[in-house]
């Protein structure tokens, strides 16, 4: 029986740790190939490199990096790098949630987008919390929702979203299927003077403020449960379009 291809990809760079607990976790599920940026994409979103070419390294066997964002590592893996279509795109495990809004930023998510977007079922890993991570433990978590993926298939346009607590006991936390849900940040632009007096500004940090749905991605991390999101590539509103078509016609 052939082993399922699967392509493994971040956001955190191609050196990550957390790639790395993937790759060896999607080994045991089938052929992992490691397509990833070369340095750290954090928060590039679904950003294409369109102003220049891109340039490939392999570093090992199964193992190639070059100078883009996660999701110029899916689209080359897919159409030029991987011997074959892959089964699965496996996009993680990335430093850090990738909860509520923030999947909107996230490279980590983007990659898995774009996977789905190419018609291959993908997932996100990621570990809120601070480090040091047990990406092992996430990892392994990573690899029973990949079989699980693999046999039973997702709904079509729908990609996983999983967040695994960072506890060393990672394995053994129940699985919640959540929603996303919303987070909002205060103070979230710094300023700060350069050397000669000029104001210079700095995008991070924040007090973070959540919705305070039970069943929302961040309320059940917080609970100590994995949060596995279904993503849906369309992003229409359907309620609010046939409330426009409803009453307010053609205008």
């Amino acid at each position: 029986m052939t082993r399922p291809l699967v392509l493994v990809t971040n956001d955190d760079g191609v050196s990550a740790p957390g790639i790395q607990a993937l790759r060896d976790a999607m080994a045991r599920v089938g052929r992992a190939v490691v397509v990833a940026p070369e340095r750290d994409n954090s928060a590039v979103s679904h950003s294409l490199t369109m102003h220049r070419p891109l340039r490939v390294k392999t570093l090992a066997p199964d193992v190639y990096t070059l100078d883009g964002t996660p999701t110029d590592c899916v689209i080359l893996a897919i159409e030029k790098l991987l011997p074959e279509r892959p089964a699965l795109v496996a996009s993680g495990i990335n430093a850090g949630g990738n909860l509520c809004d923030d999947i909107h930023y996230s490279g980590t998510v983007s990659a898995a987008i774009e996977g789905t977007m190419l018609g291959i079922p993908s997932v996100a890993v990621s570990m809120p919390g601070d480090g040091p991570y047990h990406f092992e433990a996430a990892a392994m978590v990573a690899e029973r929702l990949a079989r699980l993926v693999l046999d039973q298939g997702l709904p079509r346009d729908t990609l996983l979203n999983i967040n695994v607590p960072n506890d060393r006991d990672a394995t053994t936390l129940p699985i919640a299927f959540t929603r996303q849900g919303r987070r909002t940040y205060a103070d979230v632009i710094q300023e700060t003077l350069d050397p000669w007096g000029r104001p210079h500004y700095w995008i991070g940090g924040g007090t973070p403020s959540w919705d305070q749905g039970d069943d929302t991605d961040s309320r059940q991390v917080r609970a100590r449960r994995v949060s596995v999101t279904p993503i849906h590539l369309d992003l229409t509103n359907y309620a609010a379009l046939e409330r426009l078509r409803r009453e307010w016609g053609q205008p």
